[in-house]
């Protein structure tokens, strides 16, 4: 286990989505709800040490105007997912969030499902990896718990790899999550050993996050649908709080 519980990035996508479901090509309006920063700063009032927003390119949730105006919070640490696209690093080189983490982008999928692969694009993977590190981004690569996307990801430059938690989290309850528990202990221990910043995310929620936390070298979770959801019982303040205590970090 870490030597100290890890950070918690939420992500705020899916508020987004609830908006878009009645709002989509309206999110200006001042009808517009849920307000998206509004949610991001109860998030950070419930303790997030960051907020995590995917810019996608087809603007299914979240929009350009919602990352503008949660990059101009007070204090906020943004993590900006996005594709490896063009568009998308002329974007983030304007913006300059704190950091970028690329992700892979299916317009079929309902969200990111499966890992960015790295080895198999490494010369543009490096190459936006340097262009970003250069405007001063901390770059990170969500890749799947595997020793060649590791290693792709250092060969490529990032500082930081975010380990896919999805497969862990779709057998949490079943024989399979302990061996899915196993792949993401040994693509840690890996990551570490090659110099990596090592950061979490997907599916991971208020149950499964103890099995997470058994996990070495975790600097950063990022969490977002099960606070979302948990946010309609509780709000999101006190539904960020709760997994901040989960983490043994509280606010």
């Amino acid at each position: 286990m870490a030597s100290r519980p890890p950070l918690l990035g939420v992500n705020i996508d899916h508020a987004a989505t609830l908006r878009q479901a009645r709002y989509r090509g309206a999110h200006l309006s001042a009808h517009a709800e849920p307000d998206v920063t509004a949610f991001a700063r109860e998030a950070l009032a419930g303790g997030a040490d960051g907020i995590t927003l995917h810019l996608r390119e087809d603007r299914r949730h979240v929009q350009d105007a919602d990352v503008l105006a949660i990059a101009a919070l007070p204090g906020v640490r943004l993590n900006l997912e996005m594709a490896c696209a063009a568009p998308m690093i002329e974007f983030a080189l304007r913006l300059r969030p704190a950091a970028v983490c690329l992700v892979p982008e299916s317009r079929e999928e309902v969200t990111t499902e499966g890992g960015l692969d790295v080895a198999g694009q490494l010369d543009r993977v490096r190459a936006t990896t340097r262009a970003l590190a250069a405007a001063g981004i901390e770059v990170s690569l969500f890749v799947g718990p595997d020793a060649p996307q590791v290693e792709a990801a250092v060969a490529a430059g990032a500082p930081v790899v975010e380990l896919h938690t999805g497969a862990f989290a779709n057998a949490w309850k079943s024989p399979a999550a302990e061996t899915e528990l196993a792949r993401l202990r040994a693509a840690c221990e890996l990551a570490a050993r090659r110099g990596l910043v090592v950061n979490a995310g997907h599916g991971i929620n208020y149950d499964n996050i103890r099995a997470v936390l058994t996990l070495p070298h975790l600097h950063e979770l990022n969490i977002g649908h099960s606070i979302v959801s948990r946010a309609l019982f509780v709000g999101a303040r006190a539904a960020v709080a709760e997994m901040k205590a989960c983490l043994g970090r509280t606010a």
